[in-house]
């Protein structure tokens, strides 16, 4: 099997596409080849390549991990702008003090502590080439209005400056959250939405592509293989196990567990030894002598339940895979949202955090990032 890429989510150190990406890249070829026999994603794809050298901006809808972040970086490698630049803005990360002049800049001596020679802002420095916000559903309502006026008039205005500077970029956007509820709530600009959802792509979850998962596995263990001729396959017991986990993190959460596996085992494949303690947990309380994932699961009773919450060192082993099934199927149904997966389990956000250490849990945040070197 050669060496292939897969549409993962991007370190969050490697951030800018540099000018020489080229049409041809590995990573465009790497969509269209995990597409194939997929018609969703094939669908999906195509649109996207419509509609990224019409001006037209693109939102990318989809659940933590499901790689709307690579989607975004490969349609930019494709489009007509690839030999400029990349810019990513995660909106979620960055402080609402320092966001304004982190998207639009400052001039010299704006204000206390700037540089000398003032900055360009993310907008400036993606001029000709492609903005990237992701999270934009977490991004200062404040700060949105100011976004809306940048896009409606293509300009920007930096901080102390005293004119407008003209700016030419292709916006993708990219959300985990219900932008329409947000709107709803408030907290979220209705004007600002339309001006960004020229066209929406929405990347399925994983669990809603079984069929595909054991070709994208054998994608991700031939990447991760250090020498090309090492062929890094997944054992049968092993690739039964990971057929049937629910991969609530996504494409995001496969790669880290694969990237572990490799890094522990013992041999020229990945044993059900080598499977994180988490995963074998759940699919040990989940899957029946066929190997299929149980349709029935065992009902513990309300009284106990709570007792167990409350007393986690008290119980059994059964016990304890019981009540690691509950709470991963309330952050499952919950879309791994702790404050509602939190309400359903009749506990706070804290408990719940100590629950998820308590039962050896990881939350999705805490899955480790692929690296990838820019092309």
């Amino acid at each position: 099997m050669p060496t292939q890429t897969v549409d993962l989510p991007l370190a969050e150190s490697v951030r800018t596409a540099g000018p020489n990406s080229s049409r041809n890249a590995p990573r465009y070829r790497a969509i269209e080849q995990l597409a194939v026999g997929d018609e969703v994603m094939r669908d999906l794809v195509e649109r996207g390549k419509r509609l990224i050298d019409r001006g037209i901006p693109i939102l990318i809808l989809g659940e933590t991990g499901t790689g709307k972040e690579y989607l975004s970086r490969a349609l930019h490698e494709y489009s007509e702008r690839r030999r400029a630049a990349w810019v990513a803005v995660n909106c979620a990360s960055i402080p609402e003090s320092l966001a304004e002049s982190e998207l639009f800049g400052y001039c010299k001596g704006a204000f206390s502590g700037a540089l000398p020679g003032g900055m360009k802002g993310k907008v400036q420095q993606a001029d000709g080439g492609t903005l990237f916000l992701d999270e934009i559903g977490d991004m200062p309502f404040a700060l949105q209005t100011r976004l809306l006026r940048v896009l409606s008039e293509r300009e920007v205005i930096p901080l102390g400056a005293m004119r407008p500077v003209p700016v030419d970029v292709q916006l993708i956007c990219a959300t985990h959250q219900d932008l329409k509820t947000l709107i709803a709530d408030g907290r979220f600009r209705e004007d600002l939405y339309y001006r960004i959802a020229g066209g929406v792509l929405r990347l399925p979850a994983l669990r809603d592509r079984a069929d595909r998962r054991r070709v994208i596995m054998d994608m991700i263990a031939a990447e991760l293989s250090v020498d090309e001729a090492d062929e890094r396959m997944i054992a049968p017991a092993a690739l039964q196990r990971m057929l049937a986990y629910p991969w609530p993190g996504n494409l995001r959460q496969m790669h880290a567990v694969i990237r572990y596996s490799c890094a522990v085992m013992d041999g020229g494949r990945i044993e059900v030894r080598d499977l994180p303690e988490e995963l074998m947990q759940f699919q040990a309380a989940n899957l029946g002598h066929t190997g299929h994932a149980a349709n029935v699961r065992p009902i513990v009773p309300q009284a106990d339940a709570a007792a167990a919450l409350a007393h986690p060192a008290r119980q059994s082993g059964e016990a304890l895979r019981d009540e690691r099934t509950r709470v991963i199927d309330a952050l499952i149904g919950s879309r791994w949202n702790i404050s509602a997966a939190s309400r359903q389990l009749g506990m706070c956000r804290a408990s719940l955090y100590r629950k998820l250490r308590q039962l050896d849990i990881p939350h999705v945040r805490d899955q480790a990032m692929p690296a990838y070197a820019v092309a």
